[in-house]
């Protein structure tokens, strides 16, 4: 998915890795994020949804989140008996 995205942008793609920050590392500007969310939710359901995982965040956390973080909500909502 961050690869669609990243189509556009001059960014070397396969260095994508779950410390690779979303927005300081691979540039993604807020409506990436907005267009991450909606592919999120289009594969894996609403229970996928992007905008309640960074609803508490600070923006600084924002800022900084990984690939990993964004795995790990993903794998954590599409759990068995989530």
């Amino acid at each position: 998915m961050l690869r669609e995205i990243l189509d556009g942008y001059t960014f070397d793609a396969t260095a994508i890795g779950m410390h690779t920050r979303l927005t300081v590392d691979l540039e993604l500007e807020s409506i990436d994020l907005v267009t991450l969310a909606g592919k999120l939710e289009a594969r894996y359901g609403s229970s996928v949804n992007f905008a309640d995982f960074i609803a508490d965040m600070e923006l600084q956390e924002i800022i900084d989140l990984t690939v990993g973080q964004l795995v790990a909500h993903v794998i954590q909502c599409i759990a068995p008996g989530h």
